[in-house]
């Protein structure tokens, strides 16, 4: 039975797009999540409500008023209040079999690689490019993939990278030559695109913990609301 405790029919409408085999896998799957503002709220939330069995969730961040926009997590009563508990009260009320671990702390060389002690996988959700290329090489010590995703007004991207994968290379240039941050700085970020993008992510987080389905390894998916344009460019 897909983990024990959980209320008879909650996953019924996952079947048969998901098979009770892949609950299960899904059930005993570790997923690492880095940021939980507007991208990390949503994927958190998606994968919680699909039956991923542990979350670690990591941000050292509280909730600002300009966060209302566009961050799931965020309401007017939990302004001040540290995104990562909110992030695990929010996980445990849509679905209690999730186990929740919470890092309440800014990502950095010297704590990163235990954060994600224990996961199959990694979530990028950060807002600065060196910090995703310091994920990037964590991940790629750990030996685990990651799911990446950016926005900017109302485009994304999104991409998974490997170890040993040439990853944010292919898309920003070398780290020493890659800008802090990117162009939302100008755009902003719009609440419909990051919920796209979350759920990009989520979609391909499932994929790559069940070995199934045309995961964007070495593609990159841009997406324009704007212009409803949408392309997988391949970068190999």
């Amino acid at each position: 039975m897909v983990r024990q405790g959980v209320t008879q029919g909650r996953y019924d409408r996952n079947f048969n797009t998901i098979s009770l085999d892949e609950q299960e896998i899904l059930a005993q799957s570790h997923v690492a999540v880095i940021g939980l503002g507007g991208l990390g709220g949503g994927v958190c939330e998606m994968l919680a409500r699909t039956g991923v069995g542990t979350l670690t969730l990591v941000d050292g961040d509280v909730f600002d008023i300009t966060n209302l926009n566009r961050q799931l997590l965020s309401c007017e009563k939990n302004i001040g209040y540290p995104k990562a508990r909110v992030a695990k009260e929010r996980v445990g009320a849509v679905n209690s079999s999730t186990q929740v671990n919470i890092r309440q702390a800014y990502a950095d060389e010297t704590n990163l690689y235990g954060m994600i002690a224990g996961a199959d996988l990694v979530v990028d959700c950060l807002d600065t490019i060196d910090t995703r290329f310091l994920l990037q090489k964590i991940a790629r010590k750990a030996g685990l993939p990651l799911v990446s995703g950016a926005i900017a007004g109302v485009s994304g991207q999104v991409m998974v990278i490997f170890p040993g994968d040439l990853g944010y290379e292919l898309i920003y240039g070398k780290k020493r030559e890659a800008q802090s941050r990117g162009i939302e700085t100008i755009t902003g970020n719009i609440s419909y695109c990051a919920l796209f993008v979350a759920s990009i992510q989520a979609s391909e987080c499932i994929k790559v913990l069940l070995k199934r389905g045309n995961i964007l390894r070495n593609k990159l998916l841009i997406a324009d609301l704007g212009s409803n344009s949408f392309e997988v460019m391949e970068l190999v």
